[in-house]
């Protein structure tokens, strides 16, 4: 006969009989000492524990006592108005739906369930959730929310809160959502502070954790506004700042929350140090660069090699007024590269997409253009240990090889490698390469133009950007693309038509970045899925449609450990490489910042994240700074 064992406090003990067993010394008399009342019953199953954080593998760092991250100075002081930049312009304080362009850091406004610590590869901890309930499969998630938790207007952050957000996103949301959130079952308000979210399936170790990432809106604020459409109406959140002025696609303004509710709390000491930030925008990014050397904004995350190579040889620099740093990170790099668009015909045969590649000389740009500033992308997860490295091994080939009649040959016999040159100039040899690629997929040059020899229709490309720094990139590469009888142009459109081209996939060829994360999940999706091919919006920009890759794409979701993350992710990488859909670019592994000698920050540089919001104004520096440039400009 089995027991009831009545501990006390029982819905806080995580194995009742075990705990039972161990205070009674292995003597079950003594344990159900512990008991008003015995009465036959079957043991029930252990409930999972409260906790202050989750890891998508292993455990978190810190501890539920954590008084602050240790890349933070806890008592770094408050105060100091900064301004920064953007190139391009903004109409929309919507950050959520596909219409307009809204400011990227609008969402300082809001806090989410959880947030990332910046040097762990994958750890959140509880900010407006204090407890996080989950079992070992992972197959639902409730959070307790923190009853301090408050929006800016007063009101309390509520579970209801919680279900309308998600509610409003997947319904009427961009369809990155509908990607992301895409296993959730349902939202419940258990209680007022309670809330669950149970999943279509055990096994996702990501999806409690970008549950835990969304920004929560409120829903009274929302409630009687049309969410689907772009707006410059200033949002209500619950973050460290709100919206103090607007003006559209030139400026915003965010102040410092004075009595924002989680000041005090572990994860935000030492964060979010100014009093206000201004965001100005500039159309050009020349423009932009010569404002910041003539002091109109105060820091610059510098992405341009030339400009960090020659651009800064100023008095300001020279004298110490400008400081530049390179400060190296763990990140994965990603893949930048040039999109090609699988919807047109002409890009659909892998031979066409790899003979493109074959046409752009990586070295003589990297030597020309970037002062050899850039290591070359050969894979979509550079810089990480998810990166496809030599012929795959046997847990590789577990996944590949049931996809064997379906997969290039080259998946499981060769190490992919971005078609590499000498650097001079003369790319004869990739040339015939690539002539060779082309006339197996059906392609001769008549007449001085690549004709395709069924259709008779022409090769004519055109490369669609917003910002005219890439047409110093790509103009050496139309070169190569004419040498073979293809025609080329560039289209230089504003951002806002940019922007609604890419979502409606209406380009050939553009400059795209698919990033990725210390731990790889179901945004993976959105990038490659099936599903999101002809979803307006999605960032499955190539346009892929491969059962290989929705089932790779699957297999990272589901993995269950860090082994069979990074064996998932290295198959994946695999056939994305053989597929050739991009024209691979290149990465860099440090944050090239330059900024005016007005800050102070930590002397720990967290791994995984250039944490400028630890970051913080020195006042005597900041006075002799502003002495300084008024003093050059009078």
């Amino acid at each position: 006969m089995k027991y009831r064992l009545c501990l006390i406090d029982i819905s806080h003990v995580h194995n009742v009989a075990g705990r039972a067993m161990r205070l009674a010394g292995n003597s079950l008399a003594l344990a159900l000492f512990f008991c008003a009342t015995l009465a036959p019953l079957s043991l029930q199953a252990s409930e999972p524990q409260p906790v202050h954080a989750i890891a998508m593998h292993g455990e978190p760092r810190y501890g539920a006592d954590f008084r602050h991250f240790s890349y933070v100075n806890p008592d770094a002081p408050k105060g100091g108005r900064i301004s920064l930049h953007s190139v391009g312009t903004f109409d929309s304080l919507n950050p959520f739906v596909e219409r307009g362009v809204a400011d990227s850091r609008i969402t300082l406004v809001y806090d989410s369930l959880l947030e990332r610590s910046a040097d762990e590869p994958f750890t959140e901890y509880g900010l407006l959730a204090t407890k996080i309930i989950l079992p070992d499969d992972r197959s639902w998630v409730e959070f307790i929310l923190h009853p301090d938790a408050r929006f800016h207007d007063g009101k309390p952050v509520t579970a209801h809160d919680v279900v309308f957000t998600f509610e409003i996103l997947r319904t009427q949301g961009s369809p990155f959502y509908q990607a992301y959130y895409g296993d959730i079952d349902s939202v419940t308000a258990v209680e007022t502070r309670r809330v669950r979210f149970e999943f279509s399936s055990a096994g996702n170790m990501e999806l409690p954790l970008i549950v835990g990432q969304a920004a929560i809106l409120p829903k009274h604020f929302w409630e009687d506004k049309d969410f689907s459409r772009s707006s410059t109406v200033i949002p209500l959140g619950s973050g460290p700042y709100r919206v103090a002025r607007v003006d559209a696609g030139r400026s915003i303004t965010y102040e410092r929350v004075e009595d924002y509710w989680a000041r005090n709390h572990p994860i935000k000491r030492g964060r979010h140090n100014f009093d206000a930030i201004t965001v100005d925008y500039y159309r050009d990014g020349n423009v932009a660069l010569e404002a910041f050397k003539s002091g109109a904004y105060d820091f610059r995350l510098e992405n341009n090699a030339k400009d960090w190579a020659v651009s800064y040889s100023i008095p300001a620099v020279r004298q110490g007024m400008i400081q530049r740093e390179n400060l190296p990170h763990r990140n994965p790099t990603g893949m930048q590269g040039f999109a090609l668009n699988t919807r047109r015909p002409m890009f659909t045969d892998p031979r066409v997409r790899q003979a493109l590649a074959y046409l752009f000389d990586f070295e003589w740009t990297n030597r020309n253009l970037f002062y050899n500033a850039y290591a070359r992308s050969h894979s979509y997860f550079s810089n990480s240990e998810m990166a496809a490295v030599g012929l795959p091994g046997a847990a590789e080939l577990r996944l590949l090889e049931p996809w064997r009649e379906q997969l290039p040959d080259e998946v499981f016999t060769q190490v992919y490698r971005a078609p590499e040159t000498d650097g001079s100039g003369a790319i004869r040899d990739n040339m015939r390469i690539a002539s060779s690629l082309l006339r197996q997929a059906g392609w001769e040059i008549q007449g001085g133009r690549l004709t395709h020899r069924s259709s008779g229709s022409t090769m004519d490309i055109e490369f669609l950007i917003f910002d005219t720094i890439w047409e110093r990139i790509i103009q050496p590469y139309r070169r190569n693309l004419e040498r073979m009888g293809i025609e080329s142009s560039i289209r230089v459109v504003d951002v806002t038509q940019y922007v609604n081209r890419v979502r409606s996939f209406d380009f050939d060829v553009v400059v795209a970045v698919f990033p990725q994360s210390t731990s790889p999940g179901n945004e993976q999706r959105d990038f490659w899925h099936s599903a999101f091919a002809d979803q307006e919006g999605s960032r499955n920009l190539i346009g892929i449609k491969d059962p290989v890759v929705d089932a790779l794409v699957e297999n990272i979701i589901a993995a269950s450990d860090r082994e069979e993350l990074v064996v998932s992710a290295r198959a994946l990488d695999r056939v994305l490489q053989w597929g050739h859909y991009v024209v691979p670019h290149w990465h860099i592994t440090s944050y090239r910042v330059a900024y005016w000698d007005l800050f102070a920050k930590p002397s720990e540089n967290p791994p995984y994240d250039l944490a400028f919001d630890t970051w913080w104004v020195d006042p005597e520096k900041s006075a002799t700074i502003t002495r300084q440039r008024g003093s050059r400009q009078r």
